[in-house]
């Protein structure tokens, strides 16, 4: 064998495991606004009882954290979810783009000038749905915001197990929105920001029971979607810790739209 094809034979052998490798490493989003978050089980759900009755106390129909039990584990891949909501900017450069349709708070045309970095609210599932697509990308699945938000211990906020305001925008403290990031103390173990608090997020599931859930609830099929992470204020007229927990599941029409109700968009690693 000439020195040539053992220097060829060498260079073959070499380049079969790099190219595996390569096709083991999950590809990564155009831009660099999106976290990985890695392949994996986390525990999606609370076994959480509300011993005191206070869900009905503050006029609730019905018991907090009977829609999350039980606690279970759940598989998933590897995907990339925004680090923060999107924007009035960015929902503004699909608005210009596509003519789509403007979220009704915008007047004449436009949200305030002060207002760029704030979450775009009065959006509703489609409207989200329409924003991820444009970017190439999707609404994340209920359990893939949950994973980014909560990491895998089964934590109850982003930052841990203790509500610490000074780490969320929630219970009416600032009035309204507040630029995405504003809280890096609060982020994921992955490094996801507002997860708790500022706006409610879509997600692209139907609401349904989680397996051997026994709470009978009239809204479970596909009529509502899933709206997750609580929001600067509350529901309704009430302001409490419980909403910006990590399980915490809120239901909407896809047709429906709040000053509270944002999004982030997800991607499929492949």
């Amino acid at each position: 064998m000439t020195s040539f094809a053992r220097g060829s034979l060498k260079l073959f052998f070499f380049l079969i495991p790099v190219a595996l490798l390569a096709g083991c490493k999950p590809s990564a989003p155009k831009d660099k606004s999106m976290a990985l978050i890695p392949k994996g089980e986390f525990i999606m759900g609370s076994d959480d009882v509300d011993d005191d009755a206070k869900a009905l106390q503050y006029g609730s129909r019905k018991p907090w954290f009977s829609n999350e039990r039980p606690a279970h584990k759940v598989q998933l891949g590897d995907y990339y979810i925004d680090k923060t909501e999107v924007t009035n900017r960015s929902y503004k450069e699909f608005v210009d783009a596509t003519k789509h349709r403007l979220p009704p708070n915008w007047e004449n045309g436009a949200y305030p000038v002060t207002k760029d970095e704030y979450p775009a609210t009065h959006v509703d599932w489609n409207d989200a749905a329409a924003f991820c697509k444009w970017k190439d990308k999707r609404l994340p699945t209920e359990a893939e915001w949950e994973k980014a938000a909560r990491g895998t211990d089964g934590r109850k906020f982003p930052w841990g197990n203790d509500f610490d305001i000074k780490k969320v925008n929630t219970l009416g403290t600032y009035n309204g929105t507040t630029p995405v990031g504003s809280f890096p103390d609060g982020k994921s173990p992955y490094g996801v920001l507002d997860m708790a608090g500022n706006a409610w997020e879509w997600t692209a599931d139907w609401y349904m029971p989680y397996p051997n859930n026994t709470y009978n609830d009239p809204d479970y099929g596909q009529t509502n979607k899933v709206i997750r992470g609580g929001a600067w204020g509350g529901i309704g007229h009430y302001s409490m810790p419980e909403f910006v927990r990590t399980s915490f599941r809120v239901v909407s029409r896809p047709d429906e739209l709040y000053n509270d109700l944002g999004f982030r968009c997800a991607w499929s690693a492949k």
